[in-house]
């Protein structure tokens, strides 16, 4: 069920007025039930593949807790059995690839086995949701005893497809939470759907109608048509995930529930690193406490340290999906991150330029810089595979310098003309700006019910009347 589809603004208004109306003792099993509907609204089966995950997990995490000498044994299984169903549903496809790829120079004749998988929508979100409650259960937090709480955890319908990725210290403990609902809390609730709303269908959308149409003719266009792609898909996916995470947080907080913040601006960033603590930050955060520390982190040396981040973010990237051209950017990310770090340590024997980038011109030079770097990263992100990778950094480094005849945007029908694009950039840079503006205007400021009412009204309208034609699903939907 899409967040952005009729079904789903008839049933949160239901399941907010089954939550609100029952006594609480009945609210959890209401939002579990509601959960499973809404995960079974695409395809009922795999229910059945939800539900064995959180049965495995509540048992096992049981397990580690009240056993001393099987306890690293049991956390083993766990791990074991939860990424081993990922890799089912998301890698089998890429390892057939993998193993083929090696045996062939060998005169290996590996045949593939006949076998359709079709990925469970959220699979990547609840796994590494379970993964960190058997974990920090090994390193002594004490087990959800109660299983309908345990099996809303991961199950709850807000963060089921695409997150936030929640931790299970601070969403249990609501659940048992005596809450009334505030007018405030119903405010902020419904602003921020409508916010996600508008990010998505009105702005995210009308891009992507630019962006397919690029990097699906890649040959047609130059190096400079290539960038404003690029730049273009960098705000669509931030603004189609991030909308996400609007609607997830608003929809949990109309009953009551608190889910984190996943999206702080990223773009305003001053540095890879900063960059990486606004974008996707609860992945951000679980990456680095169940990858990289566990790695060593920052403790074994420069080189040591370098290479952890590198792996981390081989391996973050490979999490999106079973394709190369995602191991790539996981291999930018974590590249870029090692240089990060070492132009942090060495920038203090540079005076003079380390007193220009603390000034206020540096600083904004920092932000277009790292901007800029983060722009590649997507455009091999959003490239289709590994050679069409290949293509588009040609065409953005200026190395293929050949292109259609075509190769303007008014040629293909895009909704921007050619001269118009120019201004993408400053734009949609000038946007960003504004919505921090008003969000800390917002945030300072209680505004009165009728400029709430209007405010509501006119986003309500420009999003039936500007939205693009068609309704497709979140970015995230397929990791």
């Amino acid at each position: 069920m899409n967040f952005n589809s009729l079904k789903y603004a008839v049933f949160l208004p239901v399941v907010f007025a089954l939550f609100w109306l029952c006594p609480a003792r009945f609210r959890v099993p209401i939002l579990l039930l509601a959960s499973y509907v809404f995960y079974m609204a695409w395809r009922p089966i795999y229910l059945l593949l939800i539900l064995l995950l959180t049965i495995g997990n509540y048992f096992c995490a049981l397990q580690i807790a009240k056993s001393e000498k099987h306890k690293k044994a049991w956390l083993v299984a766990g791990i074991v059995g939860n990424l081993g169903t990922l890799a089912y549903f998301k890698y089998f496809y890429f390892l057939e690839d993998v193993i083929s790829l090696i045996t062939k120079p060998w005169g290996g004749d590996f045949h593939k086995i006949a076998i359709e998988i079709i990925l469970p929508l959220g699979i990547s979100f609840f796994v590494f949701e379970f993964i960190h409650y058997i974990i920090d259960v090994y390193r002594g937090s004490k087990p959800v005893t109660n299983f309908l709480s345990f099996a809303l955890f991961p199950s709850f319908f807000p963060t089921q497809i695409a997150g936030p990725i929640k931790r299970f210290q601070d969403f249990v403990p609501q659940l048992t939470q005596d809450y009334n609902l505030t007018v405030a809390d119903f405010d902020e609730g419904v602003f921020l759907i409508l916010a996600g709303l508008f990010k998505k269908m009105l702005l995210a959308d009308n891009l992507a109608v630019f962006v397919n149409g690029g990097f699906s003719n890649i040959q047609l266009f130059s190096g400079f048509d290539m960038w404003l792609f690029a730049i273009a898909f960098s705000f669509q996916v931030y603004l189609d995930f991030g909308g996400y995470a609007d609607i997830a947080r608003g929809s949990a907080k109309l009953f009551g529930y608190r889910v984190p913040v996943n999206f702080d601006f990223p773009y305003v960033a001053g540095s890879t690193t900063e960059f990486w603590n606004r974008w996707h930050m609860t992945l951000g955060s679980w990456l680095r406490d169940y990858l990289y520390i566990p790695l060593g982190g920052s403790r074994t040396g420069k080189w040591n340290t370098s290479r952890n981040l590198v792996i981390t973010m081989v391996l973050g990237g490979l999490w999106h999906g079973a394709e190369f051209h995602y191991l790539l950017w996981g291999l930018y990310q974590g590249v870029c991150l090692a240089i990060n770090r070492e132009f942090k340590a060495m920038r203090g024997n540079w005076t003079g330029f380390s007193t220009f980038l603390d000034s206020a011109v540096g600083k904004r030079a920092s932000i277009c810089f790292t901007f800029f770097v983060t722009v590649v990263g997507m455009a091999i992100f959003r490239a289709q595979d590994s050679t069409a990778v290949v293509a588009v950094l040609k065409k953005m480094l200026f190395i293929d310098t050949t292109f259609g005849a075509t190769s303007n945007l008014v040629a293909v029908n895009y909704p921007l003309i050619y001269p118009g694009a120019f201004l993408l950039i400053p734009i949609l840079l000038l946007g960003q700006y504004v919505c921090i503006k008003v969000r800390d205007y917002v945030r300072e400021n209680q505004q009165p019910l009728y400029l709430r009412a209007a405010y509501g009204a006119l986003l309500i309208f420009t999003i039936v009347a500007f939205a693009a034609d068609n309704a497709p699903r979140f970015i995230y939907y397929q990791f």
